[in-house]
């Protein structure tokens, strides 16, 4: 159980005021007539009355739509809740409501480069390649993919697909050929963006070689648009010559006739992204998010939790490949400016992300745990060498953010923002838990879970419980769950992925707690949980002691089958020069132990050169358990560096007392 009593941060009663979610609260007591008093009586009223909360929501955040209907809610089952089933409305719509000379989009890659869109020049370059789109005979249904990094013409491209009702999806540029095919294989595209090179860590990655073979795999293909990234224009249409079925962006879309961009009205619950799990325990399961669910639980969470508005300038540090870009650009639907960046947050120097988010005056700078780690294990101190002035929240994800790293960021980033600790994924592509301007901040918590979203941590026997470990369930349906996942026509993928433990309850596989005054702690994977002695502990739990010791970089922990039970593993990564000796595996447990209990302390601490981790940079603690008990790790594609795993192979250290 968290002891968490004093919050690191609170907000002011003036800045709870001006807060969007305090005038949610005022605009529902208004409209509703109710006398909802603080966000945990709005919380209640969310999850009791969440027809009336969805359609408010709707109201007080003035989604675009051509019919909205009355019914709020048709069959409220899990899965398969009809949610909005008379509504028609066009996601592209909503994120270019705006068309002003504001800055919607700033990009910024690695090589130093620069470029600036404004909300008009990004409604017009929208206009030209739906037009090229329609053009090629891309409609309602079709697949659009992109195989491009975090830069304007992915957004651009990703707009222009979805105004017509066609599907995108979209993988980062360092996958490789298989992890690519097992992603767009199974959806066949029609059309295919892609970099012909990006930047990376100081060196520029051809991706060519790679998109001859891709191209020639995908069934149904019919156009490969290039877009220049690391070449010029001209040497980009030089490379690509001999590039079957490929065409420049710019020849792409000067070929097309000119055409008035329109929005295709949709249902809401028809399909808008295709995104992609990990993929390491198999081929990635395609999901399938609509476009109602995800616009709607987006401006919930960028309006209310996060506070958003015109004035605010959004960075999110994250790739293609990952949920949290489908998350940031949803931000244009809020009038903000988002900052694209491409490349090494560490290159050249550790500070680069925030000589970047002082230049570009960043307000909500978003990242993942581990980068806040790393940070802070690399001496970084921004209070001390940046101007953060209009810096006000940052939030982490990717992982359980350790009291250490809530530390770091009061203490060394800046003593005055809301730092939000988030947690949700791909599966829901949003949050079941997050920040919130409202509310304090405690170590190693979440503030509270999401609006609308009824989550429970329930027992072993299906109980709610509070102040206890267990199971992070969402017990009654939402918008912004999938439609369903590719090819799975009878469901059976989508429902064996999340309601099998408990049938029409959502079981999201994270171990977790919620606290005395409402927030959420995170324990790690349930299916990564460790369980010495019957005791079931989750892996976060001593990866936060582990960031404590200045000796180790990075670890990864895992149960190894012993003797009838399970034993704690822990492998780390050293600074350089340094090597594993008795006393610092002495501290290493004493460190764990202080904080936890006896049954916490790994019985093993081995170092190694690396760790092996997802393209989007998770560890991948079930991989590692399946080497070590000498298990076949089935998609190692999906992994950004598979060698690591061999590390982990015979170890003479795990066949010893």
């Amino acid at each position: 159980m968290n002891n968490a009593t004093q919050p690191l941060w609170q907000p002011s009663p003036s800045a709870i005021a001006d807060s969007q979610m305090d005038r949610f609260r005022h605009w529902v007591n208004q409209h509703r007539e109710l006398d909802l008093a603080d966000y945990d009586a709005l919380y209640r009223w969310s999850v009791e009355s969440r027809e009336e909360f969805w359609k408010s929501l709707w109201d007080f955040t003035g989604v675009i739509a051509s019919e909205r209907g009355d019914n709020v809610l048709g069959a409220d089952k899990m899965p398969g809740a009809e949610w909005f089933p008379q509504a028609r409305l066009n996601f592209a719509e909503n994120l270019l409501r705006y068309r002003d000379e504001r800055p919607a989009l700033v990009e910024r890659l690695e090589n130093g480069s620069r470029r600036q869109l404004s909300y008009a020049e990004l409604y017009l370059r929208v206009e030209q390649l739906a037009g090229a789109l329609a053009a090629q005979g891309v409609g309602q249904g079709d697949r659009v993919a992109g195989f491009m990094p975090n830069v304007i013409d992915t957004v651009v491209a990703m707009l222009a697909t979805t105004s017509l009702g066609a599907i995108w999806t979209s993988c980062s540029p360092d996958f490789g050929i298989n992890g690519v095919l097992d992603r767009f294989g199974q959806v066949g595209p029609k059309v295919l963006f892609a970099c012909e090179g990006y930047f990376y860590n100081g060196k520029v990655i051809d991706s060519l070689p790679r998109l001859a073979q891709v191209t020639a795999q995908i069934d149904g293909l019919e156009k490969l648009v290039v877009v220049p990234v690391a070449r010029s224009a001209d040497a980009t249409s030089d490379a690509i010559r001999e590039l079957d079925k490929a065409v420049t962006l710019e020849s792409f879309v000067s070929a097309a006739p000119p055409r008035p961009l329109s929005f295709v009205q949709t249902e809401f619950n028809h399909p808008l992204y295709i995104m992609y799990s990990s993929g390491t325990t198999g081929v990635p399961k395609c999901i399938v998010h609509g476009v109602g669910g995800t616009l709607l639980q987006h401006l919930k969470e960028h309006r209310l939790h996060t506070d958003l508005s015109r004035d605010d300038v959004l960075f999110y540090f994250t790739t293609c490949g990952w949920m949290m870009w489908n998350w940031l650009v949803s931000g244009l639907a809020s009038g903000a400016t988002l900052v694209l960046f491409d490349g090494s947050p560490f290159y050249p120097v550790a500070k680069s992300l925030w000589d970047m988010a002082q230049e570009e005056g960043v307000s909500v700078f978003g990242t993942s745990a581990k980068y806040i780690a790393a940070l802070e294990k690399s001496g970084v101190k921004p209070r001390e060498s940046h101007n953060l002035e209009r810096l006000r929240a940052v939030l982490s994800t990717g992982s359980p953010l350790a009291d250490e790293g809530f530390r770091y960021v009061y203490r060394d980033i800046k003593a005055d923002l809301c730092l939000s600790s988030i947690s949700g994924g791909t599966d829901i592509i949003s949050c079941f838990a997050l920040g919130n301007p409202v509310l304090p901040v405690y170590a190693g918590e979440l503030q509270c879970r999401g609006l609308g979203m009824a989550v429970e941590v329930w027992n072993d026997e299906g109980q709610a419980v509070s102040a206890e470990k267990g199971e992070l369930v969402c017990a009654k349906s939402f918008p912004s769950m999938p439609v369903g996942f590719w090819n799975d026509a009878d469901g059976a993928k989508y429902h064996s992925a999340y309601f099998e433990n408990w049938p029409g309850v959502w079981a999201h596989g994270d171990y977790a707690e919620i606290t005395t005054h409402g927030g959420v702690i995170i324990y790690g994977r349930s299916d990564a949980v460790l369980n010495p002695g019957g005791v079931r502990i989750g892996t976060a739990e001593i990866y936060r002691q582990v960031e404590k010791v200045e000796e180790v970089l990075d670890s990864i922990c895992i149960g190894q089958q012993w003797r009838d039970d399970v034993r704690v593993v822990l492998f780390v990564v050293l600074r350089e020069q340094l090597a594993l000796d008795e006393d610092l595996i002495q501290k290493i447990r004493s460190t764990v132990r202080a904080n936890t209990t006896p049954r916490h302390v790994p019985a093993k601490v081995i170092q190694v050169a690396d760790i092996p981790r997802t393209i989007s940079g998770k560890i991948v603690e079930l991989a590692v358990r399946n080497v070590v008990h000498g298990k076949p790790v089935k998609n190692k594609d999906a992994l950004a560096n598979p060698e690591a795993l061999t590390l982990f192979e015979n170890l003479a250290e795990l066949s010893e007392e």
